[in-house]
């Protein structure tokens, strides 16, 4: 299991890799300024605090850096925490009743499985992208990572399932009380404005494999 230091240190290197400080990475990620202070790793009643899921995508995203090669920059010795993702195909996931009330999946026929880092205390699980609705961000073939547990902010990508069965993903632009907009990923299909009572579950896509 990853320990926290080696977490931080991760970061670090990432950091000095790309020419920043710890403050200057976590500014390039749309961060605090503080958020990677050494003096907030440690909390004042002296419990260890993590850098979240959120944070560490958002820094590979300004670097330009893939999940991998975050990975080898934690210590050799150590060895990642994996798990095993349940998996289906987009298209599949919008037939029969292969998930949750709260979006989580139902297992049996239709999904397979694969390895990957685990998120820690966010449920996950994969959907491989099938035609080319989602270009040219995703493409056919490209397995992306969603948690319907983690919170979802304007600006995130986000696979949401209808009641209806439709499965779409897309960007948050804006949620209401009432109703939730979505823009195209693919500039040639057409943003969406859904009622609330329309979706079944939302999931943000914490990381694509491509």
């Amino acid at each position: 299991m990853l320990s926290h230091e080696q977490i931080w240190n991760a970061i670090d290197r990432l950091a000095e890799r790309h020419g920043y400080s710890a403050s200057g990475l976590a500014r390039r990620a749309g961060l605090d300024a503080t958020s990677f202070n050494k003096s907030k790793r440690i909390g004042a009643d002296g419990r260890k605090r993590w850098p979240s899921t959120e944070s560490i995508a958002k820094v590979l995203t300004a670097t330009g850096a893939s999940l991998d090669e975050f990975l080898r920059l934690i210590e050799a010795r150590a060895v990642p925490a994996r798990t095993m993702v349940p998996l289906i195909g987009l298209t599949q996931a919008g037939a029969g009743r292969v998930f949750t009330d709260d979006g989580m999946p139902t297992g049996g026929p239709g999904w397979e499985e694969i390895e990957f880092p685990d998120l820690g205390e966010e449920r996950a699980f994969a959907l491989e992208v099938q035609g080319d609705s989602m270009m040219p961000l995703f493409r056919d073939g490209d397995v992306l990572i969603v948690s319907p547990t983690a919170g979802v902010r304007k600006g995130d990508r986000v696979v949401a399932r209808l009641h209806g069965g439709e499965v779409i993903a897309k960007e948050l632009r804006r949620r209401t009380a009432r109703t939730v907009e979505l823009a195209s990923l693919n500039p040639e299909h057409a943003d969406r404005v859904l009622n609330i009572g329309e979706i079944a579950w939302m999931a943000r896509v914490m990381w694509v494999r491509q």
